[in-house]
């Protein structure tokens, strides 16, 4: 999958004070570049080590114009979670789910990209990149 990075992100889930004002700025700043008849991506990558250390958030866009700057794996093994879009806090949630799950070990992440895909008709979808 090719995407077009719209804006981006360097943060931590437990170290950054400024983790929410970090990625409300971050969509706010790509806000602009968006449509709402297209699928928005939020791509999880250049992970530290795992949900704990420091990672990249990227909004981004599929490129119709052939001008890619992130490139997804095609062959990739992910876990595809549905988000409760009901929740107003339902993709904060939906993460939680997604760590405690790891901490069980009952979900083997590989920690390459990750991604919140946003589709046009309010539907979200997690998509976890999982060990073979």
């Amino acid at each position: 999958m090719e995407l077009t990075i719209i804006s981006s992100v360097r943060t931590n889930n437990f170290n950054d004070d400024r983790l929410m004002e970090k990625i409300a700025g971050l969509w706010k700043e790509a806000s602009s570049h968006l449509n709402q008849n297209q699928i928005i991506y939020g791509v999880y990558h250049n992970y530290e080590s795992d949900y704990k250390g420091d990672y990249t958030l990227s909004i981004a866009i599929e490129d119709s114009q052939g001008n890619p700057s992130l490139k997804i794996p095609k062959n990739g093994n992910y876990e595809i979670v549905h988000v409760d879009t009901t929740d107003e806090q339902g993709v904060v949630h939906t993460w939680k789910k997604i760590w405690e799950s790891e901490d069980s070990r009952t979900l083997t992440r590989a920690y390459t990209y990750d991604f919140e895909k946003y589709y046009p008709n309010g539907d979200i979808e997690i998509y976890i990149a999982i060990e073979h």
